[in-house]
């Protein structure tokens, strides 16, 4: 994989879905597209709203990975097995170079596996959602959540259909790593 196919704020040759845009920019609308902020925030809501349910469903199933390491490993065994990849990092450690090393890493091996990939904005909601009160022990480490198909038939999902469908028309604006909000609770 070149520099120009890394996701993110790079173009990728040959992916670009019907919708996209030649030199609009990363996430650029049409000029005079007044309606593409209203849409895209709802679109975002819903989303996040959908992205609770999927993963309180995978707790419940035990079918996620939490981790960078252990999201690695799996990726690297069983890559067709995964759905969702999800990578959090909050303000302070957005500038963490190696954490941003493992995230562009991660990025481009789910590209190239067509694993649909989300950024969390708010690791701390993500955090109260997925693991219990935390005692003496350390947190886990939740900067990489895999959400895994154990079952097919467990998976015919509205709300991980409406995360696909997001993801996929992401991707045709040119953001390939979408950025959601958990709302809070």
């Amino acid at each position: 994989m070149t520099l120009e196919e890394l996701p993110g704020d790079h173009r990728t040759a040959g992916r670009y879905g019907p919708g996209w845009r030649g030199g609009a920019g990363r996430g650029a609308g049409r000029p005079g597209d007044s309606g593409c902020l209203c849409l895209s925030r709802r679109r975002m809501e819903q989303a996040g709203d959908a992205l609770e349910e999927v993963l309180s469903k995978a707790l419940s199933q035990r079918s996620l990975t939490l981790g960078v390491y252990e999201a690695a490993k799996l990726l690297n065994m069983d890559p067709d097995n995964v759905v969702l990849c999800l990578l959090a990092a909050d303000e302070e450690e957005a500038g963490d170079a190696a954490l941003q090393i493992h995230f562009t890493l991660i990025q481009a091996f789910c590209c190239e596996n067509d694993i649909n990939i989300l950024r969390v904005s708010n690791p701390a909601r993500l955090a109260q959602l997925l693991l219990p009160a935390t005692g003496p022990e350390p947190p886990a480490d939740l900067h990489c959540v895999l959400v895994t198909n154990p079952h097919a038939s467990q998976w015919k999902d509205p709300a991980l259909s409406q995360l696909m469908c997001f993801c996929r028309e992401s991707r045709y604006m040119d953001q390939w790593v979408p950025v959601i909000n958990l709302p809070e609770r």
